[in-house]
């Protein structure tokens, strides 16, 4: 196991220095670093100044060496527009985008377990039926075009829910929350149903397949012939097997939901990490660019990480697995 552990954390730092490179490559080939720090008028000699103190006359193997050890510890330079380290921009903004995920990633889990169990155990009903087709409209609707339907109906014809913004926070040290204030809480439901509405579809329909998939098993027939109970074999037996691959997939999508949160985020105006890259496009500010690009991939290294090892340590077939490969 601990072989197993060290093999994927090898990969992992692997596949972080292959995104460090292409992080790298965007200051090399996105643009000229110096032209979006001066103005248009500043004299060739100063602009060289600028550049041999910003070390981009030096070689280019020493330049990537420089920026990984910086990004290795968090130092991922000034952005161009806002004058300000971007390590610090990111961490402002990342309680923003962390609570959305979270929420979204709640919502998702919670009602697509429910719905993939319900839709399972009474698959030729036509409340099931609906829900069925109804989960192809999450799965097919574009993001942004299901923010701006629920804008539509319960900001601007209901008047229910705020259309943007982040409503009232509370301050916790660095940490900033909306989930103590009443409008922060208002600002949250849109945002994290657009967010979460394809992962829940996702969920429910994976629940389905895989409940439908158990009850078709021996030791279920077993236990029915054993004379347990309905409700014993349903959430005792069936679902707990069910959750195995479902958490598994659940893990790995919370960091597709931190990543894609860039058009819920722009949408709404939500002000995390997301709305931040969007600016940073628009404002050619590649620092802020670079950094986002290995933010999101360290969390998506991290977490496939600590599924794989979780996976492994709950599912006895591939510890065996693992063990046989060492």
């Amino acid at each position: 196991m601990l072989a197993f552990t060290l093999r994927r954390m090898l990969q992992a730092i692997g596949v972080m220095i292959v995104v460090c490179a292409l992080s790298f490559a965007m200051f090399r080939f996105a643009g000229d670093p110096v032209s979006q720090i001066v103005s248009i008028d500043t004299s060739t000699a100063e602009r060289a100044e600028i550049r041999k103190s910003l070390g981009l006359d030096d070689p280019v193997l020493l330049q990537f060496g420089r920026y990984f050890v910086n990004a290795a510890q968090f130092d991922f330079g000034m952005s161009y527009r806002f004058r300000e380290p971007v390590a610090k921009l990111l961490l402002e903004r990342m309680p923003a985008t962390l609570e959305l995920a979270t929420c979204a990633t709640v919502l998702a889990m919670t009602l697509g377990i429910l719905l993939g169990v319900y839709t399972a155990l009474r698959r030729n009903s036509w409340l099931a039926t609906l829900m069925q087709a109804v989960s192809l409209i999450g799965i097919s609707l574009p993001t942004f075009l299901i923010g701006i339907l629920l804008i539509y109906l319960f900001a601007v014809v209901l008047g229910w829910l705020p259309s943007y913004g982040r409503g009232e926070t509370v301050r916790f040290g660095w940490w900033t929350t909306g989930l103590l204030t009443t409008s922060g809480l208002k600002s949250l439901i849109m945002p994290s149903i657009t967010l979460g509405l394809f992962q829940m579809t996702l969920i429910m329909r994976l629940v389905r397949a895989e409940m439908l998939e158990v009850l078709r098993t021996d030791y279920i027939r077993f236990a029915r012939a054993r004379g347990l109970t309905t409700r014993a074999i349903h959430f005792g037996h069936a679902l707990k097997n069910t959750l195995v691959p479902v958490i598994t997939v659940a893990g790995l999508q919370f960091g597709s939901v931190i990543a894609f949160a860039i058009i819920t985020e722009t949408v709404f105006q939500w002000p995390g990490m997301g709305l931040l890259f969007v600016q940073a496009v628009q404002n050619v500010d590649i620092p802020i660019m670079a950094a986002y690009l290995l933010v999101v991939s360290l969390i998506f290294v991290t977490i496939n990480l600590v599924v794989d090892i979780l996976y492994t340590l709950v599912d006895p077939r591939l510890r065996a697995s693992a063990a046989r490969r060492t």
